[in-house]
C-alpha cells in the first residue's frame, strides 16, 4: 500500500478542498493519505518518515518548507501550483492524475541543498538547512555592512554591501537572479556567491566548485539579519560568523515533464515576468 502525505497551504482554502478531494481519489485506489498543513512542522515531521511521496498544494514557498522537512527522510515532493510563480512546482491542479502518481509514472530529480551554521564568540547558535539560499543582510537600517568572506579557509575579500547571498542552483533563479547573478541548471551541485549592492567591488558573483565551504564574518555597528530561504530569520550581531556549505541532504522532486523541462519553464517564466512588468509600466 502506498502512503502519501498531502501538504496544503493554510491561507489558501482551495488547497485544502482539493487535498481532501484528491485524498478520497487515492483512498479509492488503495492508498493511505495523511493531510497536514505545510506550516505545521511538528505534524509534518511526525508523518514524513513513513511516506512514499509528499504532495504540496501551494507555490514555491510551500515547496521550500516541504523540502527542508522531506529531504532528511529522502521523500520526493510533487508540487501542485496554486501560487503566483510556481517555478519549482510540477503540475497545475487540472493536470492532477491520482492513478499516474500511484503507478510511479514520474522520474525523480535531485537538487542540492545548503547547510548553514551560525556562531557567536566561538559558540554555535544553531544549524539550518536551505533549498534556495542563505542570506546575510543589513537588516532594517539602510546602512552597509562589512562581510569578510573566506572560501575553503582562504580569505577572498571583504564586501562592503547590503549583504551577501550563498545559493544553490535552485536559488539561482530567485534572489540571486534578482541581484544580477547567474542562473544555474537545477541539478548542478555547485554553489553561487553574490554580494548585494556591493560598493566598489569587482566581484559581482562567483560560481564555486562542488564541495566548497563559505565563511562570512560580519562587521556591523547595527543589528543585521540571517535569512534562510526567505522564510526564517535570525538577528545577527557584530562579529557573528556564518558557515555555509552543501548539505548532506538532497531535495527530491517527482517530475512528469521531460528531463529538459527547466529550460522551457525558465523561458516561459521570464517572458511572463516581462509581460507583467510592461503592464505595470503602462499603468504609470
Amino acid at each position: 500500500m502506498k502512503r502519501l502525505l498531502m501538504l496544503h497551504h493554510p491561507k489558501l482554502p482551495r488547497s485544502l478542498m482539493l487535498a481532501q478531494e484528491w485524498a478520497n481519489d487515492f483512498a479509492r485506489l488503495g492508498a493511505r493519505v495523511d493531510l497536514v498543513s505545510a506550516w505545521d512542522e511538528p505534524a509534518v515531521k511526525q508523518f514524513v518518515g513513513d511516506v512514499d511521496l509528499a504532495i504540496t498544494l501551494g507555490g514555491d514557498g510551500t515547496i521550500l518548507r516541504a523540502a527542508r522537512m522531506c529531504a532528511p527522510a529522502r521523500v520526493p515532493i510533487l508540487g501542485i501550483n496554486m501560487g503566483r510563480v510556481g517555478f519549482m512546482t510540477e503540475l497545475m491542479p487540472e493536470d492532477f492524475d491520482a492513478r499516474a502518481i500511484l503507478e510511479n509514472a514520474f522520474w525523480v530529480e535531485e537538487r542540492a541543498m545548503l547547510h548553514a551554521e551560525l556562531s557567536r564568540a566561538g559558540q554555535s547558535l544553531g544549524a539550518f538547512e536551505a533549498l534556495n539560499d542563505v542570506v546575510v543582510g543589513r537588516g532594517k537600517l539602510a546602512r552597509v555592512i562589512r562581510l569578510a568572506t573566506y572560501i575553503d579557509g582562504d580569505y577572498l575579500t571583504t564586501f562592503v554591501a547590503d549583504g551577501a547571498i550563498v545559493a544553490t542552483a535552485t536559488g539561482s533563479t530567485a534572489y540571486v537572479f534578482a541581484s544580477g547573478g547567474p542562473i544555474l541548471a537545477p541539478e548542478v551541485k555547485t554553489l553561487v556567491l553574490v554580494p548585494i549592492a556591493p560598493y566598489l567591488s569587482q566581484v559581482k558573483s562567483l560560481v564555486l566548485p562542488e564541495g566548497s565551504r563559505v565563511l562570512i564574518k560580519l562587521d556591523a555597528d547595527h543589528r543585521s539579519i540571517l535569512t534562510i530561504d526567505g522564510q526564517i530569520d535570525y538577528d545577527l550581531e557584530d562579529g557573528d560568523e556564518i558557515r555555509v556549505q552543501a548539505s548532506a541532504n538532497l531535495a527530491r522532486f517527482a517530475r512528469f515533464q521531460s528531463r529538459t523541462y527547466f529550460y522551457r519553464t525558465l523561458v516561459e517564466r521570464l517572458r511572463e515576468r516581462g509581460v507583467e512588468s510592461q503592464r505595470e509600466n503602462n499603468k504609470k
